[in-house]
């Protein structure tokens, strides 16, 4: 039986009515139902490792909540962590509208403060996406994020692909930024500045080992989401055949290295 608000294959439809206008906002619900489907995958395997349904998580860098609500919806508790008071009061009124009030909780801060602002070893998930990208030191944000997990407990990491980005520079016609960022050290962090950081797969599983965690799956998410014609995603049934296209090469090592994001599961053992 579906859980209350959602489909028999786990979708939001929510999501979907919101953005079921016009080819875009289909492009848009095929990349956030990607990613939904891998929190859902990862909530299952946590609750079977915590011994428990109802799951303390995390969202570093959560924002506005369209992970956080959801997620509560399904009974969890969610604490985001953010440093915008704007995002966190947008997540405030998203609450009240799901009624999830009591099962969100807003924390404004640094996601390198989150064992000050949510405590040491009290979460059973941390959730980082697109985070690392704008943080001062992807680093020291792991090294946090890692200090919160109970033992067993996991990291949802989904980070800018910079292969992605070549791909995408060079399909625009911009071939000298292609080259400069295919140029760019394999080793250490790119810098901050205007543009966002993007990471090698390599760099990151490298990353989470030197914070403690196990490396237990990769994913290339919105593998051809960004790439498909806008023509394509302006029929529902397209967009769906989309997603299952999405889902299958998420787990192909070929089409993995191409996707616009990654994704890491890692563990606390």
């Amino acid at each position: 039986m579906p859980e209350c608000g959602r489909s028999a294959d786990g979708s939001d439809p929510r999501a979907q009515r919101g953005e079921a206008a016009s080819g875009a906002g289909h492009r848009r619900a095929v990349r956030s139902e990607v990613v939904w489907r891998l929190v859902r995958t990862i909530l299952a395997e946590q609750s079977a490792v915590a011994g428990h349904a109802q799951l303390d998580v995390v969202d570093a860098g959560g924002g506005t909540g369209h992970l956080a609500v959801p997620l509560a919806e399904l009974g969890h508790r969610v604490t985001v962590v953010d440093p915008s008071p704007d995002s966190l009061a947008a997540l405030k009124r998203r609450a009240d509208e799901a009624a999830v009030t009591g099962s969100v909780q807003a924390v404004q801060g640094d996601v390198t403060d989150l064992p000050e602002l949510v405590g040491a070893a009290g979460a059973d998930l941390v959730l980082c996406h697109s985070v690392l990208e704008v943080v001062d030191d992807p680093g020291a944000a792991l090294e946090s994020m890692a200090a919160v997990l109970r033992p067993g407990a996991a990291l949802s990491l989904v980070a800018a692909n910079r292969y992605a980005v070549v791909l995408a520079k060079v399909i625009g016609g911009h071939l000298s930024d292609a080259r400069a960022v295919l140029a760019e050290p394999a080793e250490g962090w790119q810098p901050e500045g205007p543009t966002p950081r993007r990471f090698t797969a390599t760099q990151l599983r490298r990353a989470v080992g030197n914070v403690g965690l196990v490396v237990l799956a990769e994913h290339g998410v919105r593998v051809f989401a960004d790439l498909a014609p806008a023509t394509l995603a302006d029929e529902p049934s397209a967009a769906a055949a989309l997603l299952e296209l999405e889902a299958a090469a998420a787990e192909h090592p070929t089409f993995r290295a191409i996707a616009t994001q990654i994704h890491l599961l890692a563990r606390r053992v």
